[in-house]
């Protein structure tokens, strides 16, 4: 009797799992990115080899996650996705050593309605204007310098309701909205984000605007030891605005749009940044910065990609200061999940910025998003091998 009552459970459990494997999916994911790299004027005039770029990487950063949907019915699916960053030379947790430091949200989607979703997330900026940019082909080699404006996906945002539009004939909307928490002060710590893009065949453009605050003036004069504290992580990669830290918020417009020609891309991307103080700044005056970029990429074969992109950024407000940088990329196939590529860049910089204790000092070259803090010019060169799953 004990043995049927067990056969019979036993079946019941089986049907029921089949039953919910047909409707729902589970996936787990991943990219290990790793190189040599060597910076020629990495910290003063020193010179630098090093293996990797902690969870940043280079073309992609080093992650692993699951993600997954429930089928509710009617349209409706349950969504959720855990994504972790590390940095593969160590082992080390990135983003500030959050065990899911890259994504954490969970949320509802429908093909005609869109999609909300609650957590941690990439804003609007990143999922519809980052995507036409030459980061989303060579990544961090060709960022904007000291990636004041996350044209490199430097910062996520914590607390967050996004709202993802269907894509209407090659439209598609996005806004995002992330609770401060600070009681009796609902501005304070906020970040706010709203993008468009259309996409029709050959034609990529997009544009948006985020706006993140730093903690509340009321709680006192803000620290540079103690860093930027917003739901938006922030974007202090290295000396080119890392003298900012203690301004009042971070506003970022950002346009971009490509082309493609046979086997040509042809891309361009504008931005303005800008760190605007209050009375708990440790700078005097509103920093702005605004950059211009182009690129373009040649499909040499099925397998070989390669790319050329110039950045230029001129900082005015506090100080200013001006930017120049050239980069190379080329990129090879050695099968639908491997590939090796080498990156190179050079960039100058000129005139004066903020030390982030209210003072000025001579602005210093910092190639993209990885903040090595250099002389007037840094040269960099990476050579390395990505593997996804």
């Amino acid at each position: 009797m004990k043995r049927t009552t067990f056969s019979m459970i036993s079946l019941a459990a089986l049907a029921s799992a089949g039953a919910a494997h047909a409707q729902s999916s589970v996936t787990l994911y991943g990219a290990i990115d790793t190189s040599l790299t060597y910076v020629h004027n990495a910290q003063g005039n020193k010179n630098l080899w090093a293996l990797g770029n902690s969870s940043a990487g280079n073309l992609s950063g080093t992650r692993w996650g699951l993600k997954g949907t429930e089928d509710l019915g009617g349209g409706l699916k349950a969504i959720f996705q855990l994504e972790n960053g590390f940095d593969p030379s160590t082992g080390k947790l990135g983003q500030g050593s959050r065990l899911f430091g890259r994504q954490a949200y969970v949320g509802l989607t429908s093909d005609s309605l869109g999609s909300v979703t609650l957590g941690r997330q990439y804003d609007p900026l990143i999922d519809l204007v980052q995507a036409i940019t030459e980061d989303n082909y060579f990544g961090s080699a060709f960022a904007t310098a000291g990636d004041v404006d996350n044209y490199d996906n430097s910062f996520r945002v914590n607390n967050a309701v996004k709202y993802t539009s269907p894509v209407w004939s090659g439209l598609q909307f996005e806004a995002m909205y992330s609770f401060g928490g600070i009681a009796g002060s609902t501005g304070s710590e906020q970040s706010y984000s709203a993008a468009l893009a259309y996409n029709n065949g050959p034609i990529a453009l997009a544009a948006g605007y985020f706006y993140a605050a730093n903690s509340p003036a009321s709680a006192g004069p803000r620290s540079p030891a103690a860093g930027w504290n917003s739901t938006s992580d922030g974007t202090f990669d290295g000396p080119i605005n890392s003298g900012y830290q203690t301004a009042h918020s971070l506003g970022i417009a950002r346009v971009a749009g490509q082309y493609t020609l046979g086997q040509f891309t042809l891309g361009a991307a504008y931005s303005n940044s800008q760190y605007r103080r209050d009375g708990a700044s440790v700078f005097d005056s509103n920093e702005k910065y605004n950059t211009g970029q182009g690129f373009v990429n040649y499909q040499a074969t099925k397998a070989l990609l390669v790319g050329v992109g110039y950045s230029y950024t001129k900082s005015s407000g506090d100080t200013s200061a001006t930017y120049h940088q050239v980069s190379l990329g080329a990129d090879y196939s050695l099968s639908k999940r491997t590939d090796v590529y080498v990156t190179a860049a050079y960039q100058h910089a000129s005139g004066e910025t903020g030390n982030g204790t209210g003072g000025t000092m001579a602005a210093q070259a910092s190639i993209g998003s990885y903040g090595y803090a250099g002389t007037s010019t840094q040269e960099m060169v990476n050579l390395g091998l990505r593997h996804r799953f």
